[in-house]
């Protein structure tokens, strides 16, 4: 099964979810509540019209966000209009899928990965190491449906802390964070096949991740499961509010 770039968005949104949706001309615009980029930008979600976007800001800075442009795949001609308006490009990521029939072939080491939720004060402080903090904690509270926390170990020590969560049969993993002194052992292979084990017994047929382009790391760990690279987006934003990024 090839997942589309339009269904893994549909489950991004719901899997990380923005305090609100707030449909506008031909946009969705969220509300992030300091959860990062991916709750706080806005989406084409109508027929495109370019005289549109200087509202779609406006309103983005009346949230107290900056105005924040997520542009897919195909998305051309939004991408020409920013670009034409000043706005730069921003955090390119990847979008991987793969079903979960193939990450479960190998289970992980006995003793090694937990499915926990709550998740635990030191998967907390794993987050916070990672830059992961309250605002984004409360993301994963408000996804809805099955949801769970990895908690990571190696060599009889913490190692690090993943969210999954499901939506129409397809799990995504979030906030992967792997311990600096704990990586390059094979850690966040393990806690992929562990997500893939946990969505299978909630009946998901495919896993999905997303990371950012310049994330070498990451995009060498989902390549190496043999995950397909589905697609990818980037933002947009004007260089005076990049720095307003949380």
């Amino acid at each position: 099964m090839i997942l589309s770039i339009h269904t893994l968005f549909d489950v991004l949104d719901q899997t990380w979810p923005a305090a609100k949706h707030i449909p506008q001309d031909c946009w969705c615009l969220r509300l992030g509540k300091g959860g990062g980029k991916r709750v706080c930008a806005a989406t084409l979600e109508g027929t495109f019209d370019s005289q549109l976007i200087d509202a779609a800001a406006q309103n983005m800075h009346d949230f107290g966000q900056p105005s924040l442009f997520l542009v897919r795949d195909g998305e051309h001609d939004l991408d020409a209009a920013l670009n034409s308006c000043g706005y730069e490009i921003y955090d390119p990521c990847n979008i991987y899928a793969a079903l979960t029939e193939e990450l479960t072939i190998q289970k992980p080491p006995r003793g090694n990965m937990f499915n926990i939720w709550e998740p635990l004060e030191i998967q907390k402080d794993i987050w916070r190491q990672g830059g992961i903090g309250a605002a984004r904690l409360a993301v994963m509270e408000r996804a809805k449906g099955a949801k769970v926390s990895i908690l990571m170990r190696w060599d009889n020590h913490p190692a690090g802390s993943a969210f999954v969560a499901l939506s129409n049969k397809v799990a995504m993993v979030h906030a992967l964070e792997v311990l600096p002194y704990q990586r390059r052992k094979g850690v966040g292979i393990w806690a992929m096949r562990q997500a893939a084990l946990w969505a299978q017994d909630q009946g998901a047929h495919s896993i999905s991740a997303i990371c950012a382009k310049q994330n070498s790391g990451a995009n060498a760990l989902y390549s190496s499961l043999d995950m397909q690279l589905v697609g990818s987006y980037h933002y947009r934003i004007k260089k005076e509010d990049s720095n307003k990024i949380t």
